[in-house]
């Protein structure tokens, strides 16, 4: 009788389930049959509906909004496959929520990512999958193997399918991200440009100066996290006051809460280009210009490389 040591098995929570079927699509694998619903006060219950003794399984969830309901599943999902013996667990979160909390910004406050790393290793994971973190040192929050994968390459894949890229200017939003977007700037061989701005009050951004030349230019702005929309849009004003031709957004999560949609619609962002590594919304997927890539092959060739024991980080090369 064959056993279950080297199977890959899919699980997926309610966060983003088109992703995770996308995932099994590409790596030909149906996610495995599993219940994640809520009892009568809101408390969730999970059953694994498939035998799962000794194989590596990979649950899918992005811990999105909203957010403390998706963490809860992932963990109680986790719990369910540990305590049914699977041999290795692996939690794929394409958005690692609480990541923007990943120090102390003031006495007395959490380092919340740290915390909810923590919660995931304790209950039971063996490594974790996550897509443009935040903050790369909250890959050392978790004393498990963590593989933190970039959305760089499919972002590149398509401005270089749409741009004429000697007009092509990469900026960063804020001096924050100049890494990031250094790292796409280099693979585009574009010049690299910084919008400098001071934030006076959570929630708002005042853009103060435009460091580089974008005189002409066609500027992609690039971010791992659009939230209220404001930073990039105040960007997005100063690049075109600066002189730039036209500006488009390239951001790996579309949180995009509250007005946000509407905002981005009503903007002089030319486009927004997010991944569905949220589940976009119906006012996102109906919004003329806001455009979703797909990560499901950039994960599910992490998945497949993981169970195989291959390198990960070749992806990148």
């Amino acid at each position: 009788m064959a056993g279950n040591n080297g199977a890959i098995k899919l699980v997926a929570g309610n966060s983003n389930p088109a992703l995770a079927a996308a995932i099994g699509g590409y790596i030909g694998i149906p996610l495995t049959k599993a219940v994640v619903r809520r009892f009568a006060d809101m408390e969730i219950f999970v059953e694994i509906q498939e035998n799962v003794r000794g194989a590596d399984v990979f649950v899918i969830q992005s811990t999105s909004f909203p957010a403390n309901d998706h963490l809860m599943e992932l963990l109680i999902i986790i719990d369910a496959l540990r305590r049914a013996s699977a041999r290795r667990i692996t939690a794929v979160i394409p958005y690692y929520g609480y990541a923007r909390q990943d120090r102390k910004p003031g006495p007395r406050t959490p380092i919340s990512a740290k915390l909810v790393a923590n919660l995931i290793t304790r209950a039971g994971a063996d490594r974790v999958l996550t897509l443009d973190l935040h903050a790369g040192q909250i890959q050392g929050f978790f004393d498990i193997p963590t593989d933190n994968l970039f959305a760089a390459p499919v972002m590149m894949r398509d401005i270089r399918q749409r741009f004429d890229l000697t007009k092509v200017i990469v900026v960063s939003p804020d001096v924050g991200g100049v890494v990031r977007a250094r790292g796409l700037a280099k693979r585009i061989n574009a010049p690299l440009a910084i919008v400098d701005k001071r934030r006076e009050r959570p929630g708002e951004s005042e853009v103060a100066n435009v460091i580089g030349e974008v005189n002409g230019g066609i500027c992609i702005l690039v971010d791992d996290i659009v939230d209220s929309g404001g930073t990039l849009i105040n960007a997005a004003d100063a690049l075109l006051e600066k002189g730039a031709n036209a500006v488009y957004g390239y951001i790996t999560h579309g949180v995009l809460s509250g007005g946000a949609v509407s905002r981005v619609n009503s903007s002089h962002l030319k486009e927004l280009v997010i991944t569905d590594s949220i589940q976009p919304t119906k006012a996102v997927t109906a919004c003329p210009n806001i455009r979703v890539l797909s990560i499901a092959t950039l994960i599910g060739e992490a998945i497949s490389r993981t169970a195989a024991e291959e390198s990960v980080s070749s992806l990148f090369d």
